[in-house]
Parts: C-alpha cells; structure tokens; sequence
C-alpha cells in the first residue's frame, strides 16, 4: 500500500504516486513522487464463497468518480475518500452485486471487512410473471421470454406493444400504420387460425384484457400508456399458455406495470419528450407534366381516344404533399413512487399530444395510475391494487385520402371556387353533381370531414394473497378485476362538401359501453422437503364481456333522416361468458428434474350447451444439465437446460367474425326495398342467416423442445425451440350453395393447419468494465405454416377458399390444402423482350399467361399456388453500448422471404386511368412504362415482388449528468431517431404489411424525439 504522512494542522497528508497509477485511483507500490492528498483512504480484500481472492471486481464510490478493481489477490484501495460516511458498490461479471456501507477517515486509512461475493444467480433465481404467479427462472420448463425497461425499445411510443418490437424471438409485431394510435398486428409462432382471431391473449396486471376493439380507438392497446410498463412476459409454448388454455391458442402476454418498493422514500420521475414525424417517402407516381406528356402520347399512338384530353388540366398538383405534413408530439409523464408507513405506492399522470403526418389527424390521450401494495399481519396478507384510466379523444383522417392522392388526376387544382367547386374544393362532375363514378378530391375528404370521438377506458384490480398463519405454506388468492370502456363518435360532413353531396352531408353519432368483469381465486400450496420442491395451484376464474351500442346513422348535416322510410335503428347489445377451471402442479427434484402439470377446463357460451366445454391439459419436463458432477465444476458452462413440453390449449374468439351466438338462428331486417305495405303500415321482411348448432372449440397441439444456456459466467446467454403446432376442427368460414341463406358462407368446424418452426434468442455481454459497457442481443425465427385439411371429403378439384380482396370483388390469395394460409393465388405472366404481355382477362382463349394445364383456356385452374406473405425468417438485433455517463442504444429488424403484392402498381400501371370513359381521368404509376396495359392485370404475379427488408427500428443516444442539484437526483437527456432507414428491393413504398397485400396504407414516418427524465 502507499505510505502517507499526516499532517494534523492542514487536514492533508502525502502519499507516493507512481508515475503509471491506476486510473481507478488505486495507489501503485512502486516509488514516484509526492503529492498533497485530501480525505482518507478505504482498503479491503473481495472473496468467493471458499475465500479465495477475486481479482477484476469493480469498487466503486457510490455517487462519485472514486473507484478501484481488485488486484489478483482480491485487494483493493481507494484514496481521496471524503470524510463521512459512504456506500462502497462492489460488481463483477458472474457474481452478485453487493453494497456496503463505510465511513471515511480524514487522513486516515480505514479497513474494510473483507466483503463476500457469490455467484450470480440472480438471472436464475429471479421471479419471472407466469399465469397466476410467479417462479424462479430456473425452475421454468416452458418457452418463457421476459423483456424489462432496460431493454425496451426507446423514442416515440405511444402503444405498449412497441415496446418490445424486434425484441423477442418467435413475435412478430407489425404495425398497421402511421396513424396516431394505430393498431399493430402481433404474432406468436404464426397464427394457429384461419378466420377466429390470431391475437394473442393479453393480461394487465392479473386483468385479461378484451382485445376486440372499442369504437372510437383505433388501437385499445393504445389507451394503456406505455411508460406504466415495467415488464413484457410472452409466454410461447403450450406448457406456458395452457393454464390460460380458452384463449391461449395463439400465445400470452403477460404486462405488468411499475410498483413500488416497500421501505423506500419517496422519489419523483417526470419526463418529457418532443418528436418530429416526417414521411421517409411517398408512393411514385406521375407528375403533371409527365402525366401530359404520356396522355398525349398514348392519344397520338391511338392506344386512348382523343377525347381524354378533355380531362387535361394545366395544373402541376402533388397530391400527396397536398395531404401530408411535418407532424409533432409531445410526451409527459409525472410519477411519484415510494412508501408510506409500509404501503408501496406509485402514482402517476401522463399527457400524449399527437399529430398524424396526415393532415386533421390527432391523439389526445389524458392518463393515470395508481397501485398499492400493503402487507397486513406481518406479512401474511398481500393487497395489490392497481387503477389505470385513459381519457383520450382522436380526430380521425380519412385513410382514404392516401389512396386518392396517388390516383387523383395531377393536372387538376386542389381548389375551385368556379363551376366546377364543390365547398371551394376541384371535383369531376356528373352535370350538376360530384361524378359518382370515381373518388373525391383527397383534401376535401380531410378537410371537410370531422371524425372525432371520446374514448374513456379504465383497467383494474384487486388482489388478495392470504398466507395461512396455520399452514403458511398455503396461500388463498383471490382477483377481482375489471377492464370498461366507454366510447362515443361523431362524423359530421356539411351539405356543400363533395364527400356526402348525395345525402346532404352526414350527421351520424354512434356510442359504445364494454365491461369486462373478472373473479378469480385460487390456492397455491408450496412445500421445499428436503431434495423435493412442491408446488400445486387449483383455482376458478369467471369472466364476463358485455357490450352495448346505441347508433344513429343514416342523418343528414341538418339533422333530417336521409331515408325517412329505413327501418328503426334498435340499440345493439350483446354478452358472452368464461368459466373455468385450472390446476397445475410443479415438481423439482436437487434443482436438476423439473415437471410441470397443468390442467384447464373452460366453459365459452359461444357455443351450444352440449359443445359448451373444452379441455385442455398440458406437461413439460425439464434437465438442468449443469447441475450434474460433471459440469458442476466447469468454468465454460453456467447454465444448461432442457425442456421437453406437450399441450393442447383452445379457441372460441369468434366475435368479430360471427357475433357472440354463432350456434343459434339469426334472422336480419330486410333492405328498404323489401318490405310489403298494407295500408299505412310498412312491414319489413326478416331473412335467415347461416349457422352450426354444433360448432365447437378449435383446439391447438403444440410440442416443443428446447435448450436454455449460458456460459462464461452467463456473460453469454440463450435459448433454442424446436416446436410443432397443429390446429384441428378449425373455425373457418366456408362457402355453402348460394340461395341457401342470407349469405353464401358457413362458420363452422373443418380442416386443420400445422405451423412448425425454430427460435434462436442470444445475449452477449461483449464488454463489461469501469465506464465501458456493450451488450448486444439477437433473436431469430423461422416459421412455416401449412394448411393440412379444408373439407370434410377429399376433393383434388377444390382450389381453395379465396381470401385476399383487393376491391371489386377481386382477391389475389387463396387458403387451400398443402400450401400456407393466404398464399398468392395469380397468374404465371408471359414475358416478350422483358416486357410482359398484355394478360387475357377479356378473352380466354389469348393465352397472354401461362396455360398451366395445357387444355388451351386460361381461367382459375391456371393459377398458380405462389409465395406467402409470411416471412421465412425474422430478425432482430438490439445493441446497448455505454461509456461513464453517455450511451448508444440501437435495434434493427429484418423479415426474410415473405412476398407483398403491390397493388398500387396493380391498379395503376395500365392506361385505364387515362381512358375510362367515365368522365374523368386518374394517375399512373411509372410501371406503366414497362408493362404497357391498356386494362387492369390485377391477377398477374408480375405484381407480386419479394418483401424482404432491413430496418433500423430505433438509434438512441442519452447522456446522464448524475447528481445535479443535490444528492440523488439526476437528468437523462436523450435523442432517438425511429425508422431511420429501410433497405429493401420491394418497388413500392414498404413492404411490411401483415396482410401481404400493399394497397392504400399510412406510411409509417420517420420520427426524431428530444426527451429529458428527472429523477429526485
């Protein structure tokens, strides 16, 4: 060690300092010079749990610049210590954290007790969410992946799901578009239906949300502010889900929000951030001079008639500048968290303004949240109680004009107050009205359109976990939660606008109530004897949905019913019920054998008495490997699992496709026109519609296998799934011989469908030092799915069920037999030159596509079965890189191998927008030039391009000051960029569409977000 002279007058003292000291402040042995040295110094010694000196462990000053890594023999020294009392922070790769408190001498060395580090399980032993508790993560057996605030994804979020966008192998998070609060399309491992809902089941804090929508939302999921969010659990497997087994078919997310800490002060966050949102692009198309140009060639080579160049204007109008601007958002958030006489409590506020980067569109979302969580009786109760509400009011953009703008004539002007305006707006008349033929001017349906409605939602709970003072190996749990909603709208259009001039104007209202009540209670019995852990739970869960809507549609601006003879409007209202039965049982035997049991029984009354029930049973077994003789002592492996997982789980969320009483006989109110009058009365005929009396639950299959590891200390860590996944008795719709019923098609029971994949999730600590710090992580997954059955009989003549629509009637995908749910289903193009040839939709016998089955005509059965939306393989990659006080965060996200058919150019790349002898004339799209059309090829694969792509998700770069004003208080500023940059060969604008099919959407935009967090 240095030797110091002290110097009582002054408070000062020397020591000797190398010419090479440590940059950590530890004194070198060797002689160098004098100099003045002010407080004292801190020594000490760091040891394993045999007592052997640990060498590399930080020690570090709390709250300061001072520090010291341990030499080989595990010492350590720490000069220039201020006097009083501190906290030593000690930390190394693999080993347990530690904090100890000291208090330095001035001018003084003080010994410290040698401090103990252990290994660090922490990643093992820590509690991760699973249904109804929690467990250690070593003890999991199922496919279990949990992400945490320090991974999520950073910048504008105004819905929780972003969160975790790229960040977890096997989920795919597609979001819908731009819109402020859009919905997102999520998937785990696939979808597991063809037409009941593919959505995972969501639960908040213990409260299984209701995940069909609420008018007046865009996304439900958005009415939950994502800055409440303190973990992300996706529970994968059947293992994992079963215990949810009624709608677990497709997967569980397990939300929990931010709690407080018992004993801890209070402490107060508030952030605030600000975004600019630009399009990163627009859709190609023609300008007004090129679209002159083009007309007048195409008039002189005779292709159009002469009269379409009545349509020509003089204007150069960019009709997507017209309808997109620079959008800004702010974020603010309070929170107060703490303790108060051993109650933890968190309580928070929050305000998100967002403007759409399509003009007139808003999100106002008012939020708050309050949890508790007492312990009563010395512990042995447990409250938990969490209160979230949202007030949020949205202006909704008429999505429709982003496909107007890109077919809206360029050579028109956005304004006309002459002839030819409508509410000081250009349209194509029809004489003295707007031409009904084709769509109106995209600004006016902006601007002349007020869609805005209120949406109040509320989500809460109120759990109880009795610990027996008897047996307190027994715990009774008892949740009563609830998730309402309540909703109401208005869309009013003046009578002088374009958008509503055949009905003058429109003044429809509409409102909706959801409540979402939930009781659950169970037991959880929990024994360690000796070598041998226990665990069994049994419980009981009711849920009820109800939903009530009045309308009133059909109103003109003036308040007058547009049709006076249209049958009443009856309020709609409807209800369906969950209740169930679960149990499961986990076994652990040295920590090494590990098997969980799960067993549910759910009660839906979407279906008849008789079908009513479903059972779902689930097991998994699982190895530590690690914890045997012969790698109990390896300094490689750390941690090495597997688990082997088998289970069934259900679907019956057929709401949105068939009502709550799909098995019963529906009759609907026949259209105005068919009615009998007697007299003064008008009675109105009921028509039947189609229905299963036997439907029943869709089950799921899933097997899985897997390997969790971790080496070097767990500085590396990971998991691999095998997993297969079959569907039976589908819930599909199908079609039925026309005549038969109110309509064409059936919900009912038929076929099957398998999805089989593989996962790859890796976090690697590639540096982990003093000030520089680097994790990487990265996920992979590859799923296939197929549909294995579609009819009760064989039939080698059946194509398929055709799904896909692109308008019109047209549809571009089909479900059948052998192939992947909505696969392409187009023709083959012929090809002369590189150009392709004109395709033979007027005339079968022009074989203009390939004649696949060589019998001469071209009609469906020469359609070929081509690629699938869904990605062979999906990416993510996430880097956290620090150094002392400043960061760099990223995450890239990349789909490989799914198609996307490009509509736009589908509809537009031919001349029948410069000759539709409809009395207007509408945009191309520079294909044009390539393919030559005279009529729309909407089903030729020449549309059909490869959607594989790269994206930089998000780049965040933050630096924290530390302590500003006084101890303990510290500012983070931040600067994110999200959707940065998009590498892709796709022609069109993006190529990610959940549906596969690129028609009319809301470019996501390009966002740049300044935030700042203050924590005191």
């Amino acid at each position: 060690m240095s030797t110091a002279l002290a110097a009582p007058s002054s408070g000062l003292h020397l020591r000797l300092v190398a010419a090479n000291t440590n940059t950590l402040g530890r004194p070198n042995l060797r002689a160098g010079r004098a100099e003045a040295l002010v407080g004292g110094i801190l020594t000490g010694r760091v040891v394993d749990a045999k007592g052997e000196g640990i060498p590399g462990v930080t020690v570090i000053v709390e709250g300061t610049t001072l520090g010291a890594s341990t030499d080989a023999t595990g010492a350590y020294a720490i000069a220039n210590v201020p006097a009083g009392p501190h906290v030593l922070v000690f930390s190394s790769v693999g080993l347990v954290s530690s904090r100890v408190p000291v208090t330095a001498q001035d001018g003084q060395t003080t010994p410290v007790a040698v401090t103990t580090l252990n290994d660090n399980t922490t990643l093992l032993n820590e509690a991760v969410v699973v249904g109804y508790g929690t467990t250690r993560r070593q003890d999991l057996t199922g496919a279990v992946t949990t992400v945490t605030t320090k991974d999520f994804v950073k910048g504008q979020v105004t819905s929780p799901e972003q969160l975790v966008q790229g960040k977890v192998a096997g989920v795919q998070i597609t979001t819908s578009g731009g819109a402020p609060g859009e919905a997102s399309v999520i998937r785990i491992r696939g979808g597991s239906s063809l037409n009941a809902s593919n959505d995972p089941l969501i639960v908040i804090d213990g409260v299984p949300v209701d995940n069909q929508g609420i008018s007046g939302a865009g996304n439900p999921l958005s009415l939950v502010n994502p800055a409440d969010i303190e973990t992300f659990t996706v529970l994968k497997d059947a293992s994992a889900t079963a215990i949810y087994g009624s709608r677990a078919a497709n997967g569980v997310i397990l939300i929990t929000t931010k709690k407080g800490v018992d004993g801890e002060k209070m402490r107060v966050n508030i952030s605030s951030q600000v975004s600019r949102a630009t399009n990163y692009g627009k859709v190609d198309v023609l300008s007004g001079d090129a679209y002159r140009n083009l007309l007048n060639q195409a008039v002189a080579a005779g292709t159009i008639s002469p009269a379409n160049t009545a349509y020509l204007g003089t204007a150069n109008t960019d009709w997507q500048d017209a309808i997109y601007q620079t959008a800004w958002t702010t974020d603010n958030n309070i929170s107060l968290t703490g303790s108060a006489k051993h109650v933890p409590y968190r309580v928070s506020v929050g305000y998100l303004n967002q403007d759409g980067t399509l003009k007139t569109g808003n999100l106002k979302r008012n939020s708050a949240s309050i949890g508790l969580s007492p312990r009563l009786f010395d512990n042995h109760l447990r409250i938990d109680v969490n209160v979230k509400g949202t007030w949020a009011d949205y202006r909704f953009a008429d999505q429709g004009a982003i496909g107007g703008a890109i077919r809206f004539n360029p050579t028109q002007p956005i304004y006309s107050t002459g002839p030819d305006g409508f509410n000081g707006y250009f349209e194509w008349r029809d004489g003295a009205i707007p031409n009904p033929l084709t769509g109106r001017n995209p600004v006016a349906l902006l601007n002349d359109k007020r869609d805005r409605s209120t949406v109040l939602r509320s989500i809460g709970n109120v759990q109880l976990d009795y610990k027996l003072h008897f047996l307190p190996d027994l715990h009774a749990n008892l949740n009563v939660g609830y998730d309402v909603a309540r909703s109401g709208g208005t869309v009013f259009i003046p009578a002088a606008s374009s958008v509503a001039f055949s009905t003058q104007g429109q003044n429809n209202s509409y409102r909706q109530a959801k409540d979402n009540k939930l009781l659950e209670t169970y037991l959880n019995y929990s024994k360690v004897l000796g070598d041998h852990r226990v665990e069994a739970l049994a419980g009981y869960s009711y849920q009820d949905f109800y939903t009530y809507s009045p309308f009133r549609f059909g109103y003109k601006a003036n308040g007058d019913r547009v049709s006076p003879l249209d049958p009443a409007q009856n309020p709609f209202k409807t209800q369906y019920t969950l209740i169930s039965y679960y149990g499961r049982v986990n076994y652990n035997f040295k920590d090494r054998y590990l098997f969980t049991g799960t067993l549910r029984a759910d009660a839906s009354s979407h279906f008849s008495p008789e079908n009513r029930w479903g059972y779902f049973p689930a097991a998994s077994v699982a190895w530590r490997v690690n914890q045997e003789a012969f790698l109990a002592e390896s300094k490689t492996v750390s941690d090495l699992k597997l688990r082997v997982s088998y289970g069934i789980t259900g679907q019956q969320d057929i709401t949105n496709v068939a009502g709550d009483y799909p098995y019963l006989a529906k009759y609907s109110i026949g259209a105005p026109s068919v009615r009998q009058i007697f007299g003064q009365d008008t009675v109105y005929t009921l028509r039947p519609a189609a229905y299963d009396r036997n439907l029943q639950w869709e089950q799921t299959t899933t097997y899985d296998a897997g390997l969790d590891f971790g080496f070097f200390e767990n500085r590396l860590t990971g998991s691999l799934d095998v997993y297969l996944r079959k569907t039976s008795d589908l819930l599909a719709v199908i079609p039925i011989p026309a005549g038969t019923n109110l309509s064409n098609t059936l919900l009912t029971n038929i076929g099957s469908l398998e999805n089989r994949g593989v996962e790859l999730a890796l976090n690697y600590n590639v540096l982990q030092g003093e000030k520089l710090n680097w994790s990487v992580n990265f996920n992979a997954t590859r799923n296939r799915g197929e549909i294995t059955k579609l009819s009760q009989v064989t039939d080698p003549t059946y194509l398929g069920t055709p799904t896909g629509g692109i308008g019109n009637f047209q549809f571009v995908q089909v479900n059948a037999v052998g192939h992947a749910p909505n696969t392409f289903f187009l023709y083959e193009q012929k090809y002369e030159n590189g150009k392709p040839l004109e395709g033979a939709t007027a005339s079968p016998t022009v074989a203009q596509y390939v004649d696949q089955n060589n019998d001469g005509v071209i009609n469906e059965r020469d359609k070929v079965y081509g690629k699938s939306p869904a990605p062979k393989a999906i990416l993510g990659f996430s880097s956290n890189l620090s150094y002392g006080k400043a960061s760099l965060a990223f995450t890239l996200r990349s789909n490989i191998g799914g198609y996307v058919y490009n509509g736009v150019a589908g509809g537009q790349s031919n001349y029948y927008g410069l000759n539709t002898g409809l009395n207007y004339s509408a945009n191309v799209v520079p294909a044009i030039y390539t393919t030559g059309f005279k009529t729309g090829q909407p089903f030729s694969d020449t549309y059909l391009e490869d959607g594989s792509f790269v994206r930089l998700q998000n780049v965040t770069l933050g630096y924290s000051f530390g302590n500003l004003l006084r101890e303990g208080t510290n500012l983070n500023v931040t600067l994110a960029g999200q959707n940065l940059l998009l590498l892709t060969r796709y022609s069109g604008l993006d190529p990610e569409r959940a549906t596969g099919i690129d028609t009319n959407f809301y470019p996501l935009p390009r966002t740049v977000t300044l935030g700042a967090n203050l924590n005191f």
